[in-house]
């Protein structure tokens, strides 16, 4: 790495560190520093396990039992035993600490309208936080399987047909192509599974289920964001897994030549050119996958 570079990196983490406020020994102006502030927000209205919170968080034990007893000196929590498992404890907010966590929700709300404010092209400043976010955040990607209906699956879908139609020459409209029923893309004949970055879709993948001794992977979708990562490899992997768990052994998919990463995607992972399969009026090139 340059010395040029490393400077850029070391000038970013400095100008994190003011925005943020992770020096300061009153965030927010709450009283209290950033580290039992973010317990507060991370234990969420409903509570949350112990655990779960030190792992969110990436937190040593000691430092997050110094965080909990804190707040709890405060009057802001209480520590609960699991009833399933009493080797657990949950965290969960009194009405105390249900209105500490509003106001600092409202004041971070605040601060982030006032940089976006400040800004010329807002758009391109989230555009690189999420690029930074997702970059920082690759090793703690998630994967759920969802029903393709759900509103962060069709922000998603609706993401990925507006990138087809900028794309294609001939554009893209959805009501014309070989759109698949949400229940196809759900178990027992398939799924449908988004990616997550600390509760942002960042990509999804569908496996839709057919009665022709096939199935087929639809929708493989990844943001601008998290481009690069290998999001779209674990994508596929899992959903050949799924596939797999289902039943089905064998996979067919279509796309078009607009979309050369795609294709090299499949050529890579094993994926077998074939002859057209259906009559989708979008797609140029074709492929089969035995699993």
């Amino acid at each position: 790495m340059t010395t040029d570079a490393v400077a850029r990196i070391r000038r970013f983490n400095r100008a994190v560190t003011r925005e943020t406020g992770a020096l300061d020994q009153s965030f927010l102006g709450r009283g209290r520093p950033l580290g039992p502030a973010r317990v507060l927000h991370a234990i969420g209205p409903e509570g949350r396990e112990l655990e779960s919170i030190r792992t969110y968080l990436d937190l040593e034990k000691p430092v997050l039992s110094r965080f909990l007893k804190s707040l709890q000196d405060e009057g802001l929590l209480r520590l609960e035993r699991d009833e399933t498992d009493g080797r657990r404890r949950i965290a969960v907010l009194t009405e105390a600490g249900l209105r500490e966590r509003a106001a600092y929700n409202a004041l971070s709300d605040a601060r982030a309208d006032d940089l976006l404010s400040r800004h010329p092209n807002p758009d391109a400043l989230l555009a690189a936080m999420d690029l930074v976010a997702s970059a920082l955040g690759r090793d703690r990607i998630e994967l759920v399987e969802c029903d393709p209906r759900d509103a962060d699956a069709v922000s998603c879908l609706e993401a990925y047909y507006q990138e087809l139609g900028a794309r294609l020459a001939t554009g893209f409209d959805v009501n014309l192509s070989a759109d698949p029923e949400a229940g196809d893309m759900m178990a027992p004949r398939g799924c449908f599974l988004v990616a997550y970055s600390d509760g942002m879709p960042l990509g999804c993948v569908g496996v839709k289920g057919t009665d022709k001794g096939y199935a087929e992977i639809k929708r493989l979708w990844i943001s601008p964001a998290a481009r690069g990562l290998g999001l779209s490899r674990t994508l596929m992997a899992e959903a050949e897994a799924r596939a797999k768990a289902l039943g089905i052994t064998l996979m067919r998919l279509d796309t078009n030549s607009a979309l050369p990463e795609a294709i090299a995607l499949y050529q890579r992972s094993g994926w077998r050119e074939i002859e057209r399969f259906n009559e989708d009026p979008y797609p140029d090139y074709f492929f089969e996958k035995a699993i």
